[in-house]
Parts: C-alpha cells; sequence; structure tokens
C-alpha cells in the first residue's frame, strides 16, 4: 500500500560524492552555455566582476543552507527551515517562491534540449524530454545521481574542450580580458543576478535532505564543495571565451560557446558543443525535477498543498505522486509556451528563496560572527531580486503576491472552520 503522511520517510542512500554530483548536475547545466551572452550585454566589461558578485552571494546562501540542513535534514529545503525558525508564513512563501519558479526553470531547460536537438521539433522533443527524465526519477533517487554522474563528466569534458581551445589559440587576446564597469554599477549587479541562475543548484543537496546519510555531515561537506567546484568551472569558461569573443561580441551571440570555438578557429567542435550544451540541459532538469517534486512532498505534508501528493512509493521509496504531478505540469508548459521569458521570474522567485533562508539562519546562533554571512547573503538576494529587469521583477512580483493571497484565503477559510 502506498504510504503518506508524517511517518512516511524517504530513503537514506546518498553520500558525499552523490550529493556533490547532484548539486554540479543542477549548477553546470545549461546555464554557462546561455547566462554569458546576456549577463555580458547588461555588464560590459563588468561581466567578470558580475560573476565575482554572484559568487560572494552563491556562498553566503550555500553556507547558510548547509547549516540550516544539518540542523533539519528533512526534504523541503528552505520551506522547512522558513517555517521551523521563522514561523509557517515565511516557510510557505519560500517554498511557493521555489515550486512556481522552479517549475518554470524545468520547462525552459526542457525546451533547451528540443532547440539544440531537434529546433523544428523543439516542443516534441521537450515534452519526451520530461517524460523520460519524470521516470527516471520515479524509480529511485539512487538511479537519478548515476544518471546525473555520467551528465556531469559529459558536460565538463566539453567545457574543458571549449576552454583548452579558446585559450590555445591565436585569436585568444588577454587585453579583452579588461575589467572594468562600462554598463556602471547597475549592468554589474543585473548581470550578478543573471548570473546567480547558474549558481543556484546547490539548494537541489539541502532539498534532499531525508535521502543522504548522516545528514549533519554530508550536507556541510558537499554544498560548498560543489559550489567551489562550479566557480572554478565558470570562471576558467567565462575567461576563456572572453578572451576570444571579447565582451561586446559575448553579448551579442546567440550560441556563446559553440561561437568561442568558431571564433577560435576549431568549426568542427561547434557541433560537440550543441550537443553538450543539450546534455547539460537534461542534467539541469534531472536535478530540478527531483528538487521541486520533494519541496511539493513538503508543502503537501502540511496541507499547503493537496494531500495526496505526500505520498511515498512504498518500493522505490520516493515522491512518487509529487513526481507525476511535476512532470505532468512540466511538460504541458513545455508543449504549449515559450517560457524563456520566464526565467527572469524564476531568478526572483530563487533569490526570494535564498533570502528565507539566509534569515533562518540568522537565527541559528546569536553571536555577530555567526550572523555575519546570513546578512551578507540576505542584503545580497534582495539587492540581486530588485537588480533584475523590470519586466521580471514586476512578473516575479505578482508571482509571489498569488502565493501570499492564496495562503491569506486558506488561513481566513480555516478560521472560519
Amino acid at each position: 500500500m502506498t504510504q503518506s503522511g508524517p511517518t512516511a520517510e524517504l530513503r537514506r542512500t546518498l553520500g558525499v560524492p552523490d550529493a556533490v554530483v547532484i548539486g554540479l548536475g543542477s549548477m553546470i547545466g545549461a546555464g554557462i552555455f546561455a547566462a554569458l551572452a546576456p549577463a555580458a550585454r547588461a555588464a560590459g566589461s563588468g561581466l567578470l566582476l558580475g560573476l565575482a558578485v554572484a559568487a560572494v552571494v552563491a556562498y553566503c546562501n550555500a553556507m547558510s543552507s548547509a547549516r540550516l540542513a544539518a540542523v533539519y535534514p528533512a526534504s523541503g529545503g528552505t520551506y522547512v527551515y522558513g517555517r521551523e525558525r521563522l514561523g509557517a508564513f515565511w516557510g510557505y512563501l519560500a517554498g511557493w517562491s521555489f515550486v512556481v519558479g522552479k517549475t518554470a526553470s524545468c520547462a525552459a531547460m526542457a525546451l533547451t534540449v528540443g532547440s539544440y536537438v531537434w529546433p523544428d521539433q523543439a516542443h516534441a522533443v521537450a515534452v519526451g524530454a520530461v517524460v523520460a527524465l519524470t521516470a527516471v526519477n520515479y524509480g529511485g533517487v539512487q538511479k537519478s545521481a548515476w544518471l546525473t554522474r555520467a551528465i556531469v563528466a559529459v558536460v565538463l569534458a566539453v567545457l574543458a574542450a571549449v576552454v583548452v581551445v579558446c585559450l590555445g589559440s591565436g585569436e585568444s587576446d588577454a587585453g579583452r580580458l579588461d575589467i572594468g564597469a562600462s554598463e556602471g554599477a547597475g549592468g554589474v549587479l543585473q548581470a550578478a543576478g543573471l548570473l546567480f541562475f547558474a549558481f543556484a543548484g546547490y539548494a537541489r543537496i539541502a532539498t534532499l535532505g531525508e535521502e543522504v546519510r548522516d545528514p549533519a555531515r554530508t550536507i556541510p561537506r558537499a554544498v560548498p564543495l560543489a559550489l567551489g567546484i562550479a566557480l572554478a568551472v565558470y570562471v576558467c569558461v567565462a575567461v576563456a571565451v572572453l578572451s576570444v569573443l571579447g565582451a561586446g561580441a559575448l553579448g551579442d551571440a546567440t550560441a556563446p560557446l559553440a561561437d568561442a570555438v568558431r571564433a577560435a578557429g576549431a568549426p568542427g567542435l561547434a557541433p560537440v558543443v550543441r550537443a553538450g550544451a543539450a546534455v547539460a540541459a537534461l542534467g539541469s532538469l534531472l536535478a530540478l525535477i527531483l528538487g521541486v517534486s520533494r519541496t511539493t512532498l513538503a508543502m503537501a505534508r502540511d496541507r499547503h498543498l493537496p494531500a495526496a501528493l505526500a505520498a511515498v512509493h512504498p518500493r522505490f521509496r520516493v515522491p512518487h505522486r509529487a513526481e507525476l504531478a511535476v512532470g505532468a505540469v512540466v511538460a504541458v508548459l513545455a508543449a504549449t509556451v515559450d517560457v524563456r521569458g520566464a526565467i527572469g521570474f524564476s531568478s526572483f522567485g530563487v533569490l526570494a528563496y535564498y533570502a528565507v533562508a539566509n534569515a533562518s539562519a540568522w537565527t541559528l546562533d546569536p553571536t555577530a560572527r555567526a550572523r555575519a554571512l546570513p546578512a551578507l547573503g540576505l542584503v545580497g538576494c534582495v539587492v540581486l531580486a530588485f537588480a533584475l529587469p523590470a519586466a521580471s521583477v514586476g512578473a516575479g512580483a505578482a508571482v509571489l503576491a498569488v502565493g501570499v493571497t492564496a495562503y491569506g484565503v486558506r488561513r481566513w477559510a480555516a478560521a472560519r472552520g
């Protein structure tokens, strides 16, 4: 019989290497193939400064998330932390921000796969990718970890080839790395907000807290390790591509890494890069579905979402109904909507999610030293969220308002019996 309710627990099978790989699969995904161009348009010569700002905010968020996950090793991530440390409303707001924002990101990643694999049938390929990866997740988190490990290996190999080709080319010029702020501080912050989207995957480790062995030890090690590896990869790729294209040409590129290897004199590598982008998007999609379904499970356990979604499969020990529901919604979006414009409000939602995480971590220890990183992370999240394009801020604020309204109506209805 299917189990549900607070007594139904997931199976703890993930160690440090598996948790790191799942975090890398979320971070080193399609973002590095696509985020550099819009970030370069926003920041100009300040692209690397924007990357540094995004990395600092991500580090603060990562350490806050790791500390909280060690104390509360349950599925749901910041939804659980906000509920336990700040109150039910803040936990709900974090969970709503995550589920809505990341569901849009899932559809965007699926369409990225379709656009690289078969542009004329992008929607059909996207739906197929969602169905296939939902089936993988349904079979158990350990199978997901093995597939993610293979995807990460392929993507890292492709990125390494891009870096070697670009930096070894005669077209590489260190003068193109001129670090400034040609678009001003606002441009640098907007680029940081866009690039932060690519860093946000380490939360997947925290949302899988109920499936990690010895979470008090595993999660604090896995989160900063995954973030550090991702940052090193991003810096190498950004420097290599900038050295060939420069900030101006990079900002105008539609497929920046493929354009960079062509400019470096290796056009034969471009199809490999396109294939790598498709594989990277699959890796991101796999991890995103995994994380959204676990947060859905946690919210369903607390009746913020339909209680039926809290069921855990008796054999595979996964939240199968939550996974199927998330997969169905993402498949519908991937089949009917162009969600590239939704990535902006997804970024807004992710930053709102981490703002709650930092506020929650701030309450763990009253000492000034322990509160320094959460305070910096909270301020950074708010600043980057409102530095995003106005349309993204407006859409993100509207989505949060819908969630707040739903919460208020539910509380009002409960109060009236």
